[in-house]
């Protein structure tokens, strides 16, 4: 009986940084230990997989966190380290990661296919996407 591979799949709502980043860091760990990785991105989190919300980086960062920005940007900067979609487009690289945007919100924003990011896979529905989440770990970011 041949073993089933780990999965991850995580469901992305917000668009700050701070749930954003988790994002990325979780993708790529996940793809270099040999997990299958699912990335939904609906409201929020969506508007960040755009063109246009890719030229708008780094995303604001939450409210309740907000004292913390100018910290951790500071950091990040001094230790070089990648923003949330190039882990994604680092883990594609290394590992089975693919990127979903959700079609309904994409619908409600008016959003177009040609308007998402090169790393962005395909458009699907919530059922494409829980069929593909199934047996697996899902995380709601």
């Amino acid at each position: 009986m041949a073993e089933q591979k780990k999965k991850l799949s995580i469901i992305v709502f917000s668009g700050t940084i701070d749930k954003l980043m988790p994002v990325g860091i979780l993708a790529s760990g996940a793809a270099a230990a040999g997990y299958e990785v699912n990335l939904f991105f609906t409201f929020w989190g969506l508007t960040n997989i755009t063109k246009s919300g890719l030229q708008r980086q780094p995303a604001p960062i939450d409210k309740n966190y907000e004292q913390m920005g100018p910290m951790m940007m500071q950091k990040m900067q001094e230790m070089k380290y990648p923003m949330w979609y190039q882990l994604i487009q680092q883990a594609k690289e290394v590992g089975e990661v693919k990127v979903f945007a959700c079609s309904t919100t994409m619908e409600f924003f008016g959003i177009k296919r040609e308007d998402l990011a090169e790393f962005v896979d395909d458009v699907v529905g919530v059922a494409t996407f829980l069929d593909r989440a199934e047996g697996g770990t899902t995380l709601f970011i």
